[in-house]
């Protein structure tokens, strides 16, 4: 390493090729993971080798001790740390909070430095340019998970080249996410807030918040780093104040959907509360892909939107069984998947109404599935009850999951007994009073 690190700029021509690196790599294998090349080249320059610095950025470069315990500590860890780190892009302040892993809050420049280990980012990446004053002024979500990670540090550096030729490169894991898994559960809980109803102005957005990108930030040395975010890609705008000479000044801020004062129950999102959730999850009532489409639904626009919040409550509290007909004994009405659905959803919110706005929610769905002409345009409306709707669902099959002990096909079975009743009252008295206001529009015709 010493020998490395007195190498004059810019190096060997082909720094893999010299002795010093070929030695440097031999002692590395002796810890065991194999001899690494490319991983090695990988950690060298996050560690900031001085030959391959500029020269007014020698100063970046570790000292080579700190540089050698840095990398010893690479070739010996089994697992690393990686944090997430999402902006909330059009977020209005929100209350801090730390729930397990996960922190949300508006972070300082120092702290964003440190967050986005923002020295080795400059040692790999000399001319990057890094904005952390602008990033600064949004507020942010940051998860953390620490993960096991392959003893060997070139198959950390180059992991595709260790999978295997032989395999399907075009399958994928179905139950895979937008965001990684460890974001996906954070999120899931932050969506089981009501957001569309704190929100101002729904016919905008009912999201509190947008997730445009995600910076990974992985400890492991073997792993190269992401290069750093620009402040461009969020939404900020131009802002006026007065110096003290009273001369204009322009600065910028975020821009904010605005939402009521109740969001201020945000608050109530605590650790405790995470805690609760994450046992349910765990439980047999959402091992269906209930947070997946909710996720999917806070990502979607248009109809894709709509089409993921009716398939999160699909998930969560329809069966294969449901369309099945004709199949030993006679089963009790409502008969259709639709209306089992709709039972589940009166008892489960004792809420006979909710269960109409989900059948008629199902039959915008059914119109554009199946092509049916003279689709109208989707309404704020029905955009908002799909989403409310999954985001209820979903937030009480979390509070009976954390208690009922029972299979999920009992829970689903005793909704339905529960709820067929109350909801079938609910269908019929729609039908009559609609009946009732077509026969008084007829009279009113006929009148005239």
């Amino acid at each position: 390493m010493e020998r490395l690190w007195r190498l004059p700029p810019p190096g060997p021509r082909n720094l893999y090729a010299s002795p010093d690196f070929a030695a440097l790599a031999d002692a590395c294998a002796a810890y065991g993971g194999g001899k690494p090349t490319f991983g090695l080249g990988t950690a060298l320059r996050a560690l900031g080798l001085p030959c391959g610095l500029p020269a007014d950025r020698q100063g970046d470069s570790l000292p080579v001790a700190a540089a050698v315990r840095v990398l010893e500590k690479a070739l010996t860890r089994r697992t690393t740390t990686r944090r997430y780190l999402c902006p909330l892009d059009l977020a209005q302040s929100l209350p801090p909070l730390r729930y397990g892993n996960v922190r949300l809050q508006q972070f300082s420049v120092s702290d964003l430095d440190a967050m986005f280990d923002a020295p080795r980012a400059r040692r790999y990446y000399p001319n990057a340019r890094f904005e952390p004053e602008r990033l600064a002024l949004f507020q942010w979500l940051v998860v953390k998970e620490t993960v096991k990670i392959d003893p060997r540090p070139e198959a950390r550096a180059m992991p595709f080249l260790f999978e295997g030729f032989n395999r399907d490169t075009g399958a994928f894991d179905p139950h895979r996410g937008t965001f990684p898994e460890a974001v996906e559960a954070a999120l899931f809980f932050l969506l089981l807030a009501p957001w569309e109803d704190w929100s101002t102005m729904p016919e905008v957005d009912w999201r509190g918040f947008r997730i445009p990108w995600i910076h990974v930030v992985d400890e492991d040395l073997f792993v190269r780093p992401s290069t750093f975010p620009t402040a461009d890609s969020l939404t900020l705008e131009p802002w006026i104040v007065h110096d003290d000479w009273g001369e204009d000044e322009e600065l910028e801020r975020p821009v904010p959907l605005p939402l009521e004062d109740g969001a201020e129950a945000l608050a109530d999102w605590t650790d405790e509360r995470w805690r609760a959730h994450r046992r349910a999850c765990r439980g047999p009532l959402l091992e269906t892909p209930v947070a997946h489409f909710l996720v999917r639904g806070f990502v979607g626009d248009g109809i894709d939107e709509v089409m993921a919040h009716m398939t999160a409550i699909e998930a969560a509290l329809g069966t294969r069984e449901d369309g099945l007909k004709g199949k030993g004994k006679k089963p009790l009405p409502p008969t259709t998947a639709t209306g089992r659905v709709c039972s589940r959803i009166a008892a489960l919110l004792s809420d006979a109404e909710a269960a109409l706005v989900y059948k008629d929610l199902f039959e915008l769905r059914s119109a554009f599935v199946h092509g049916r002409g003279g689709l109208d345009r989707v309404s704020t409306t029905q955009r908002v009850d799909a989403r409310r709707l999954a985001g209820r669902v979903a937030a009480a099959l979390i509070d009976i999951g954390g208690t009922k002990t029972r299979t999920r096909q009992d829970v689903l079975d005793d909704l339905f007994e529960r709820g067929r009743a109350g909801f079938i009252a609910a269908e019929d008295a729609r039908k009559r009073a609609t009946s009732k206001g077509s026969a008084g529009d007829a009279g009113e015709e006929n009148a005239l």
